[in-house]
């Protein structure tokens, strides 16, 4: 099982790369790493010549960049993480993005064990389901193939639930904060050890 830290996104409302802003003294991108441990090794979905992109070639990982044409969206780093997954003999592919520093140690594992003969499972939480905390079969690539063949990127929680994906409850709401705006960073560094 290789491992993808989705970070291609253009962070406008956060108002800089967010991968890059501080916690405690670390990047975003390094807390996302650090849930991807159990994998065998651990690239990063980026754009050429970003903060994402140099954090992944400090730190000895593979730079994995969309399709040329593919639409924009995280679907496309997905099929491109699988490609690079396939190419290393790896069969999974678990995702996490780059902007949710509090991911519980456990999700990989737990997305793995409740897997089953599925395609692909997904951590749910009383909010929703979180559809880039996941784990795809490397099989998807076709279906993926198809879509971006077609021009068009479906929404990541419709594809998700079209391969019938297994839900993985998680309970705790706040270890899947979404850091999308700098008060979103505040309110997680200010209140972080109650969620340990």
């Amino acid at each position: 099982m290789e491992g993808i830290i989705l970070a291609g996104g253009q962070s406008r409302r956060f108002g800089k790369e967010k991968c890059a802003a501080l916690l405690e003294g670390r990047p975003l991108i390094a807390w996302a790493h650090e849930v991807l441990t159990c994998c065998r090794t651990v690239a990063v979905s980026a754009h050429p010549r970003t903060e994402a992109s140099r954090f992944a070639r400090d730190h000895g990982l593979d730079v994995v960049c969309d399709e040329a044409g593919d639409p924009a969206g995280p679907l496309a780093g997905i099929r491109a993480g699988l490609r690079w997954a396939h190419s290393r003999g790896a069969i999974l592919l678990a995702s996490v993005p780059c902007d949710m520093p509090l991911l519980p140690g456990c999700l990989v594992p737990r997305l793995s064990r409740a897997r089953g003969n599925a395609l692909a499972s997904v951590a749910l939480t009383p909010e929703g389901l979180q559809p880039l905390c996941a784990l795809w079969h490397v099989a998807l690539l076709a279906r993926l193939d198809v879509a971006m063949r077609e021009q068009r990127h479906p929404a990541v929680h419709d594809f998700l639930n079209a391969i019938d994906a297994v839900e993985v409850d998680f309970t705790e709401v706040a270890h899947f904060k979404n850091i999308n705006f700098r008060r979103d960073l505040d309110q997680v560094a200010s209140g972080r050890l109650k969620y340990q």
